[in-house]
């Protein structure tokens, strides 16, 4: 496997713009003669589709859901980040690459990151002229708020509505080519396969959810837009459909899969009520702005909130970290939360959650402007939890969130199969092993308006593809793998459920399983623990899963279960790749790899790299191949924020 980067040469700060000037370009007259398929049309994907077809390319878009504002970046809420400096508190594209870099324990490559603080700035000016309704100022200017790893204010925001409001934006301009007939719209297509002919990637295999017809379409390039892998936990804050199957896919015919374990663990979760719930829900990291995190300083006290006094409370980010305080990082926040309620300091039915509380806030601002900034999020955390935060405190939990790791990718967001991209949370490039708050929109609207177009315009520039069909043989052999695999995962179905497991049981089996061993806190002696349990729980599943129904209709236990198998294999490398990195760095907690004080202690001699893993075949271990990483602009340091 060869991992070349294929990073510019060049100053820093000049990179992007002299590899865009070097770059290959497509006229466009020339432009209509090629047809690249986008799947997912989240924001990543819906603005990557709508930018190809404006340039003149002919676009097939690919989602899972009736429509692409059902897409999961509509769940995203606290805002974007943009080194506008609007605030003229200090900000600049350096230090947003500076904070970024750092905030992802520097583990990511400098010129990605400093691209991707570049082009933040153009993304705002995109969005406005596009109508996206940001919040302002009394004088009309956009208005910033503050997020975790971040001493300025650079973070825009609609309410706590920001994802939503972003992917209407991208929706409007996707709707525009649609109607323009540049873009042809497949919904209810779930990806089965990525389809290599002749070593490069030509096209996809779907599966139509209603119908259940597996179709073949051909391409000049494939984009994958299709989100994180979080739900190998089975709980976590993405959509129930979220699911690692195309990336996993592509990584199978040869894409290596970056970073695995390196997954995001949101500090500011509703906490786990019962074993009935399918997914949890995610609370804006802009709440920390306002709302003051802490916990009882007594263990085991059972009393309410507001019978705590003062003095008998631990206010233990804010003691701990004067200069960040609440606003420290995710991985940070995390860590801290798990260690209190380890202490027996938690508070709630379960013991494991702490308060997040705004009564200061409300005090001092007044209630009408608390909750102007933040209605939306009080009102949705009321109607789960039946508790006001306007007159007691929320309780909050760490909960998988994010996933750092995804598939490798160049300088121009190519896989290491030539044709195939990755955009948006479905690559590793931009956030290291921590993504900092806000910074997820930013990725996926720069990936998707301002670079993949680049990048595919080089591809195809410089290289000369021959004409293909659904009808080749690598078209013919994918769809026939597809349709076996999924005849493999109906062979139990017959003579109905008895002493047969559900698909969920088996997915909150491994959810469990990686929860405990490869969670927020991992050690050698739990990760190989794991590693030997996960092929029992994978046999079980091949041997005893019962899915009602067939394949010819709409068959929702078909559809988790082709997700849960994907993610049984994939939870192997995640595993391994926990266990090669002996270091802990950003989300990734080694136990035997703590400072003193419990934080986080990086090793830059032997793991200043990216770890990329290589599909060696059914039941053969991976290979892992390395990217080293170098530091010309920014010194790696241990991360502080007190």
């Amino acid at each position: 496997m060869e991992l070349n980067a294929r990073v510019p040469a060049g100053p820093l700060e000049k990179k992007w713009d002299t590899h865009r000037f070097s770059n290959k370009l497509v006229n466009p007259a020339n432009r209509r003669k090629y047809t690249a398929i986008v799947v997912g049309t989240g924001l990543a994907g819906g603005s990557a589709a709508a930018t190809l077809a404006e340039q003149g390319y002919t676009v097939k878009a690919f989602c899972i859901q009736d429509s692409p504002r059902r897409a999961h970046s509509i769940a995203a809420q606290g805002g974007i980040n943009a080194a506008k400096n609007y605030q003229n508190d200090g900000d600049s594209v350096f230090r947003l690459f500076y904070d970024t870099i750092k905030g992802g324990d520097f583990r990511a490559r400098e010129a990605n990151v400093y691209r991707l603080a570049q082009v933040s700035t153009e993304i705002i000016d995109q969005c406005v002229a596009q109508g996206v309704p940001f919040a302002r100022e009394y004088g009309g200017t956009l208005a910033n708020r503050s997020f975790g790893g971040a001493q300025v204010s650079r973070t825009f925001y609609a309410r706590g509505q920001t994802g939503q409001q972003l992917l209407l934006g991208a929706y409007g301009a996707l709707s525009r080519q649609i109607h323009a007939g540049r873009v042809k719209m497949f919904n209810r297509r779930e990806m089965m396969d990525v389809v290599v002919a002749d070593g490069r990637a030509r096209g996809i295999t779907v599966r139509n959810i209603i119908t259940g017809e597996i179709e073949s379409h051909e391409a000049d390039v494939v984009i994958l837009a299709t989100g994180g892998y979080g739900n190998v936990y089975f709980l976590s804050t993405n959509a129930m459909a979220s699911n690692v199957t195309a990336a996993w896919r592509a990584h199978k015919k040869g894409a290596g899969f970056a970073n695995p374990s390196f997954v995001q663990i949101h500090p500011t979760c509703i906490p786990v009520h019962g074993d009935y719930q399918s997914k949890l829900t995610l609370m804006s990291e802009s709440l920390r702005n306002d709302g003051r995190v802490w916990v009882p300083k007594k263990q085991g006290d059972t009393r309410l909130p507001a019978d705590i006094p003062e003095e008998e409370r631990d206010y233990y980010l804010e003691n701990k970290y004067p200069s960040f305080g609440n606003l420290v990082p995710r991985d940070v926040a995390s860590r801290n939360a798990k260690e209190q309620c380890d202490l027996g300091k938690g508070v709630g039915s379960t013991r494991l959650a702490v308060y997040l509380d705004f009564a200061d806030a409300i005090k001092r601002d007044g209630e009408a402007t608390i909750f102007k900034k933040y209605g939306n999020l009080f009102q949705m955390y009321q109607k789960i939890t039946d508790s006001d935060p306007m007159k007691e405190p929320m309780m909050i939990y760490p909960a998988v969130h994010y996933t750092m790791g995804g598939l490798w990718v160049d300088y121009d967001l190519m896989t290491n199969i030539p044709g195939l991209f990755a955009i948006g949370e479905c690559n590793f490039s931009d956030h290291g092993a921590n993504r900092l708050g806000a910074s997820a929109l930013m990725q996926g609207l720069a990936d998707g308006y301002f670079i993949i177009a680049t990048s595919v315009a080089h591809y195809l520039g410089t290289n000369k593809l021959d004409n293909i069909s659904v009808h080749d043989q690598a078209f013919i052999d994918s769809k026939r793998s597809v349709e076996d695999r999924i005849a493999k995962l109906l062979k139990n179905s017959s003579g109905g459920p008895a002493g047969k497991f559900t698909v969920d049981e088996i997915h909150k089996e491994l959810g469990k399983l990686m929860w405990d061993n490869c969670g927020m806190a991992r050690n050698k002696e739990d990760l190989e623990k794991a590693l030997k349990e996960l092929p029992a729980i994978k046999q079980k599943f091949w041997d005893y899963v019962y899915i009602p129904g067939d394949t010819k209709e709409i068959n929702q236990s078909l559809e988790r279960a082709g997700r849960v198998a994907d993610f049984l294999e994939f939870a192997e490398i995640m595993i391994r790749d926990a266990l090669t990195r002996e270091e802990s760095c950003g989300c990734h907690l080694r136990e035997e790899s703590q400072t003193e004080e419990n934080e986080a202690k990086r090793d830059d001699k032997k793991y200043s790299h990216v770890s990329v893993w290589e599909y060696s075949g059914e039941d053969a271990e991976p290979k892992l191949h390395i990217e080293p990483l170098s530091f010309e602009n920014v010194t790696p340091s241990q991360r502080s924020y007190k």
